[in-house]
């Protein structure tokens, strides 16, 4: 297909409530595709709850967890899909048979598991595995890939998912409005989340600052635009455990544009038409094919040696 309509969603999930996560994805579903949309994506760990997890010990997480393609979430996402003529990704924790944990993103259509991707740089939980592999499919003609928030801080990743081929990326987040080394960064106050109905003012000036989007403008597009890429970017709004998020789920065209951009505080989607003439208009797609690999093969092929620490946030009893 020439041309497709993806939508982007976002919604406030319930820490370890699949029951309830996946009502809410079948409810936007069937929403998107009434309205046309041919794919729509939720964002990181949109299943299971995401910040809840850094409490969780091994035996908790293996619970929690789920094998895929087997697992009763995939069967589920597949019947939404199947029953809506609609592509589905989201995302939930996995295991395997050997019980290695995983931070896990799938893309589901009606018969089944199209594709499903691992974390790179998965953190949250200590006993998560790191995926080993980038990962490229087909949606509708359409090349795709899949990298999961942090992963997308890393320039590299971007790049190699684009050389393999893909012309639309999906990067499901739970990001923003947390602590960081960078100036203006930290938590938004969870009462002003209460009182969005009230004063939404307020909770919208936290949002839309540096601890949220001001924040993920400085980046996000240039993800988009250096590599004439489509961007999926899906966000949870509201409470994800005691953290407050922003949502701000957007499509970005290859110019690194906002064609749509979720601005509710409620449970919701934007939906944008993807064309192929803007992949080759896009500066990116030049740049591309300027690239000089001999120059810096071995350099970026080195392994830089990082001093950097993960410090985990657990539990004393945590085992």
């Amino acid at each position: 297909m020439d041309k497709i309509k993806i939508s982007s969603a976002q919604f406030e999930n319930k820490s370890g409530d699949k029951n309830y996560n996946l009502s809410v994805i079948e409810k936007l579903s069937e929403r998107a595709a009434k309205e046309g949309s041919h794919v729509i994506a939720f964002h990181e760990c949109s299943i299971t709850g995401y910040t809840f997890a850094r409490h969780l010990s091994k035996l908790q997480m293996l619970d929690l967890a789920e094998i895929i393609p087997t697992g009763e979430s995939i069967l589920k996402l597949k019947s939404i899909a199947q029953k809506n003529n609609i592509v589905i990704l989201a995302g939930l924790f996995e295991k395997d048979e050997n019980d290695n944990l995983f931070k896990a993103y799938v893309c589901v259509d009606g018969n089944g598991l199209v594709a499903k991707y691992r974390k790179l740089h998965p953190f949250i939980n200590p006993f998560l595995t790191a995926g080993e592999n980038y990962c490229v499919f087909e949606i509708l003609g359409w090349k795709c890939g899949i990298l999961i928030c942090y992963d997308n801080n890393i320039i590299e990743n971007v790049r190699a998912t684009k050389l393999l081929g893909a012309d639309i990326i999906f990067m499901p987040h739970v990001t923003m409005c947390t602590p960081s080394t960078r100036p203006g960064a930290g938590f938004v106050e969870p009462k002003l989340w209460q009182n969005r109905e009230e004063d939404p003012t307020s909770l919208r000036l936290e949002f839309d600052g540096m601890k949220g989007r001001d924040w993920l403008m400085k980046w996000l597009p240039a993800r988009a635009y250096y590599n004439a890429i489509y961007a999926i970017f899906s966000n949870p709004i509201g409470m994800d455990d005691d953290q407050l998020k922003n949502g701000c789920s957007m499509i970005l065209d290859p110019f690194g544009d906002v064609l749509a951009e979720c601005r509710s505080f409620e449970d919701s989607f934007v939906m944008a038409t993807i064309t192929q003439e803007k992949l080759l208009q896009a500066g990116g797609n030049r740049y591309i094919k300027a690239r000089r690999p001999d120059l810096y093969r071995e350099i970026i092929g080195q392994n830089h040696k990082s001093e950097q620490k993960v410090i985990w946030l657990k539990d004393d009893k945590q085992k």
